[in-house]
């Protein structure tokens, strides 16, 4: 069976029986993994052997959970229909939900750090939140196809899908994982506004949205905590402000060209969760200005890459895999960009991984279904493509 899939890919690449993959994507979700696994390799030895004496458990852990995602993505990009994809968007809403209320079950969900975001499946744990994220956004590309007129002409054609959005967010509240229900609802109202929604019913949401933010960082304290030590983490440098300020003093210690790789000191007694969502520190640490100008360079083309698709998506006459080429570039980029801005001080600590760079299953795997679902996309639009210029 692998031998037959690897020839398939062969013959994709080739362009025997197709209009063959989009190498720019491929090698740049490529150089990313790997990049991400060296770094989070150098970020995560000192914290393995002190706090489970095996230097390398995180590394052969990250080995695996690339290995799965890689494989899950070649498969989605090898097999998976968007007619099928679309035609069951409806049901992986209603999946979504079931993740996100499991999760909440007492005694079913898991939790780590006093969040409650995880489901234990005996050989390994999963965050629900990373697949309802990707499953909703498949949702409202089919919603975009169905309900496109409405969408533009009626304001319950706009309302209806953010009450389902609002729902799914209080649902990511309760565990609580804010982040993800930030990125959720910023990507969902992307995809609306690319649908074509008025821009006073846009702009009315997203204040509502900036209203609703405000006062769920002022209810809780846990939250306000975080807002407070991203508005001065100097105030209290041992306490709430502490994780901020180590990494901001790895930003200094960085300067043009970093420490050199594994040279870093924050990551080994001061960082928490280094290799994780504070990954991005520890590369501005090691490698500088330099290597976190790389970083966020490969994350941009990632980003341009999926518009570029969903034009040739909405060329070739499909506007469910247009919209959810965009929404996909929209969620990569603005989780990218978040967790980068939380690491330098510009946003309040979020609990967001780096894309195909931090330590975690559930985050990694979603993410290479998603480079895999944009390059099936950008697979049936050259195909679409190629025939019409046959037929001419």
């Amino acid at each position: 069976m692998i031998a037959r899939l690897l020839a398939h890919g062969q013959r994709a690449v080739r362009g025997d029986d197709s209009p063959g993959v989009d190498m720019g994507l491929l090698y740049a979700v490529m150089i990313t993994l790997g990049f991400g696994l060296v770094m989070m390799a150098s970020a995560s030895f000192g914290v393995a052997e002190r706090e489970l004496g095996q230097p390398s458990y995180y590394l052969m852990h990250q080995i695996a959970y690339i290995g799965v995602s890689a494989l899950a993505g070649f498969l989605i990009y090898a097999s998976l229909s968007l007619e099928f994809l679309e035609r069951h968007s409806g049901k992986l809403l209603i999946a979504a939900f079931a993740l996100l209320i499991l999760v909440l079950m007492p005694g079913v969900g898991r939790e780590v750090n006093g969040s409650t975001r995880w489901l234990s499946l005996g050989v390994a744990r999963v965050q629900p939140s990373e697949f309802a994220k990707l499953f909703t956004f498949i949702y409202l590309a089919g919603y975009l196809v169905r309900r496109g007129d409405e969408v533009r002409n009626a304001v319950r054609g706009f309302a209806k899908p953010m009450a389902v959005l609002a729902v799914l967010c209080v649902l990511l509240l309760a565990e609580p994982d804010f982040g993800a229900a930030a990125v959720l609802m910023g990507t969902a109202m992307g995809m609306m506004l690319l649908g074509g929604v008025r821009i006073w019913q846009f702009g009315v949401l997203l204040v509502f949205v900036l209203c609703a933010l405000a006062v769920l960082a002022v209810s809780s304290p846990y939250r306000m905590a975080r807002v407070t030590a991203f508005l001065n983490p100097w105030a209290d440098p041992f306490a709430s402000g502490f994780q901020l300020t180590q990494a901001l003093i790895a930003f200094g210690r960085g300067e043009w060209f970093g420490v050199g790789l594994g040279g870093s000191i924050q990551k080994l007694f001061y960082l928490p969760e280094a290799h994780t969502d504070f990954l991005f520190a520890v590369i501005a640490e090691e490698l500088g200005l330099a290597g976190s100008v790389a970083v966020i360079a490969l994350f941009t083309f990632i980003v341009a890459k999926s518009f570029m698709i969903a034009r040739r998506a909405e060329q070739a006459g499909k506007p469910f895999a247009a919209y959810l080429a965009s929404g996909l570039g929209l969620w990569f980029g603005l989780q990218a960009y978040t967790n980068i801005a939380v690491n330098m001080g510009l946003l309040p600590t979020k609990g967001l991984t780096l894309p195909l760079m931090s330590y975690g299953g559930s985050s990694m795997l979603a993410a290479c279904i998603s480079m895999g679902l944009l390059l099936r996309i950008d697979l049936e639009s050259r195909r679409v493509l190629q025939r019409h210029v046959g037929a001419y």
